[in-house]
C-alpha cells in the first residue's frame, strides 16, 4: 500500500526491504534528484504509537543502513537524501496513509 501511494506521487522505487548488517530500510526511492529512505509503520490504534516507535536506536540503525547502501551504490552518492516515515492507519472501516517528510535527521556515531 505504501509503495502504491509513493508511486502515485511520482516516486521511483529502487529497493524494498533493503537489508545490511546494520538493519533494514523498508523502502528506498528516488523523487526528482532526492534519494529518500522510508520507514513504514502500520497501526490499527493511533498515530502517536507509530511516531514513537521510531526511537533513537531505530534512527541510528536506519542511518547506518543508509550509509552502507550509499557506500555500495555509488551512482546515488551525489544525491541529496531524506528520511521519511509513512504511517498506514488501518481501522475497521477505513485505511489512511500519513507521509512525514524529513521525519528525522540522520545520526552518526
Amino acid at each position: 500500500m505504501a509503495v502504491e501511494f509513493l508511486i502515485s506521487l511520482g516516486y521511483k522505487i529502487i529497493h524494498r526491504n533493503y537489508y545490511s548488517q546494520y538493519g533494514e530500510i523498508d523502502i528506498i526511492a528516488l523523487y526528482d534528484d532526492l534519494l529518500v529512505f522510508l520507514e513504514v509503520k502500520t497501526r490499527s490504534s493511533n498515530l502517536s504509537s507509530a511516531l514513537s516507535s521510531v526511537s533513537f536506536a531505530k534512527q541510528l540503525k536506519l542511518s547506518k543502513t543508509a550509509s552502507f547502501f550509499l557506500s555500495q551504490n555509488h551512482q546515488y552518492e551525489d544525491h541529496f537524501t531524506r528520511f521519511d516515515l509513512i504511517v498506514v492507519l488501518k481501522k475497521p472501516d477505513s485505511t489512511k496513509i500519513k507521509h512525514y517528510k524529513d521525519a528525522f535527521t540522520p545520526i552518526s556515531e
